[in-house]
Order: structure tokens, then sequence, then C-alpha cells
């Protein structure tokens, strides 16, 4: 980074300049690994890409952010895990009718989601709504820059990562949603929950691994299907009747992580479910 902005406005100068004239090729990654909460890898490309990257996104994202479904909330304005955990929770008072009738929610996650993106797929999807040659050959030097097997996967470390991944969902977004008709569907990233008054999901989790399958390429893992009075787990949160409370996993990471200098945001954390005593000790460490 430091020496990228030493002389930035050459280096800015001549990324234009090979980019005009065809001449960028993308840089290999930096590797390294992260735990939170599970154990990843972090792609991360050099500041030269990176710059490339945010100039890609900031020209696409406005085409496919207008196409997306309303109910897909990670990496995008607006949305977010506190927007997502809300809609849920209004999902729920609505078809248990404020909470006076059964209601039941299944989880379905994509088994190592952007390590299995299918490089040709993405790139149709990108094609169907990118008219502009230029910036194809950009988005397919991005996306070819990286694989984890015979032209899969992409990079956790990339701005345009999380795009992709949403311009990748987003057919199957829209079958669940239009095709099968389900009115109570969230996605965050990879992870999907249904909400319904009937716990009868079987018929509908083997035309949603159908589609994943013969569309995408993807394997998914459907959880069993649960009650509401067992909690509804979304996002680091528990939807239960009438109330919210933080997942104990989340508790206890906050916990082992807490400091004088995260307190705060950790405050800001609890003050979406019901979590009284977890304040009052946390504001001990204030």
């Amino acid at each position: 980074m430091a020496e990228f902005e030493l002389d930035l406005e050459d280096n800015i100068f001549e990324l234009y300049l090979d980019l005009r004239n065809n001449r960028y090729q993308h840089s290999s990654y930096f590797n390294f690994k992260i735990a939170d909460p599970k154990p990843r890898t972090i792609h991360k490309a050099c500041v030269r890409d990176r710059v490339m990257h945010q100039a890609v996104f900031r020209s696409i994202n406005p085409v496919f952010e207008e196409t997306f479904i309303f109910d897909s909330d990670a990496s995008r304005v607006g949305k977010g895990v506190r927007k997502s955990v809300f809609r849920l929770d209004s999902f729920v008072q609505k078809t248990s009718k404020n909470f006076t009738r059964p209601v039941y929610a299944v989880k379905i996650d994509v088994c190592k989601f952007f390590a299995s993106i299918d490089h040709q797929i993405l790139f149709q999807l990108i094609k169907e709504r990118i008219a502009c040659s230029k910036t194809l050959e950009l988005i397919s030097n991005i996306i070819e820059s990286f694989s984890m097997s015979s032209n899969k996967g992409i990079p956790l470390g990339n701005v345009t990562s999380q795009l992709f991944g949403n311009i990748y969902l987003d057919s199957l977004d829209k079958f669940i949603k239009y095709e099968l008709q389900e009115k109570y569907y969230l996605r965050f990233s990879d992870d999907m929950i249904i909400v319904k008054e009937e716990d009868n999901f079987d018929t509908l989790i083997l035309a949603i691994e159908k589609f994943a399958r013969t569309n995408l390429n993807l394997s998914l893992k459907t959880e069993v299907p649960r009650k509401l009075k067992w909690g509804f787990d979304w996002l680091g949160y528990v939807i239960l009747p009438h109330h919210r409370i933080l997942r104990t996993r989340t508790k206890n990471r906050m916990f082992k992580r807490i400091n004088f200098e995260n307190v705060s945001s950790y405050l800001g954390l609890l003050k979406h479910c019901n979590s009284y005593k977890l304040k009052e000790k946390l504001k001990l460490l204030e």
C-alpha cells in the first residue's frame, strides 16, 4: 500500500494506460488465515489490482443491484445483518399471526460456496447483463486470476467477490421466491432460511437442491426444520416467540474478545436483542 501511494499519480496513470492498451494482467494473491468464527483463508490482491477491482465494482454493481430480490441482504447498501434479523422477525410474526399459530423454518447453505463457484457459469450470468466488451474482458481477468480447482472458486478478499456471489445465487433466489412462491425467504451470502406455516419441507428442498445442482453446479446442505419455540438461529441471533437473544456461540466469542476498546461495539450488537444481563456485565468494562 505505502509503496503504491508513494508514487500514486504515476501508478494510477500507468494502470490507466495498461487498461486502455489491453496490457493489464492480474497479479498473484497474498494469502493469510483468519478464524472469525470459523477458519477461512483470505486471498488478498495487491493494491494495483484492488484499485481495478474497485473500478469494476463501481461500474457494474448498479446494473445488478436493481435486479436482485429485496431479501438478499449481504454486501448491499441499506441491508446487512441487523436488517436481515429484523426482516426474519417480521416474517415470523406475520406467519405465526403474531405468535398465535405454529410456525417452522429451515436453513440451507451452500457447501464451500466461494470455492465452488464455476467460472464459466459466473461469466455467462454476468454477460447476460453487461454488454461492454472491455468491461467483460476485465471481469474475465478477475475471475480467471484465481481458482481452487479446475476453473472453480473466487477469492474471499476481493471487493468484487461478494457481488459475484450475489450474481451467482440470484437465479436461485428468484426460483425460490417466484417459481416456488416462497414468500418468506431470506438469503445472506450463502445462508438461506425459509419460514412456513407447515413443517413439510421435503418437496421444496428437493426442488431447490435440483435447481442448484443443475443450473449452478452447487451442492447444498440443509438443516433439520425447526419449530419457532426451539428458536430460529440467524446471523448470530436466535428468534423466539416475543423476543430475540444472542446465539450462545456469539456470546462466548464476544466474551473472549472483549476489551476496553471494543466494548461499545458489542453493546451496540446487544441493542438488537433481549440481553439486559449481558449489557450490565459489559457496562462494568466501560
